[in-house]
């Protein structure tokens, strides 16, 4: 599945808020309880356009990708995709494009999941390491060049 990225506008907080609650949602309930008020305020406080790449395919946008860049390390804060293209490839293809920017850096590439996502079940496919865990999520890291990308 063909996509790319491009900046978050204000114009995008609405859509993106609504893949974030599809996206979300069930492991957000899982752990605290969804309340939807109470999310959607947060999503917006928390939405800086600035720190936000849209994913889009077929002139659409379907998820949403937050990535610090540290002089140390990639942090994957969040990739986020509409329930209808994932399980398609795109989740993978845009996590070794990760891995690949931080290989040429020469960085380490860390994330967290929550402990009953099964995007960790692909995260540790692509190389990525336990290296440490709270009550509600598993931090992982990835160190440059030690899987293929």
């Amino acid at each position: 599945m063909r996509w790319e990225l491009r900046q978050a506008t204000a114009q995008d907080e609405g859509p993106l808020s609504e893949i974030h609650r599809a996206a979300m949602r069930e492991h957000v309930e899982a752990v605290w309880g969804w309340d939807e008020t109470d999310q959607r305020e947060r999503f917006r406080v928390g939405f800086n356009p600035a720190a936000v790449s849209v994913i889009v395919s077929s002139g659409e946008p379907v998820g949403l990708l937050k990535v610090d860049r540290r002089t140390d390390e990639v942090f994957l804060a969040s990739i986020e995709l509409a329930p209808r293209v994932q399980r398609r490839g795109m989740g993978g293809d845009i996590v070794r494009s990760m891995l690949r920017e931080a290989a040429q850096r020469g960085v380490r590439v860390r994330l967290q999941v929550f402990h009953q996502n099964p995007a960790r079940r692909l995260y540790e496919r692509l190389g990525f390491r336990a290296v440490g865990e709270t009550a509600t999520h598993v931090e992982m890291i990835h160190e440059s060049g030690t899987a293929a990308v």
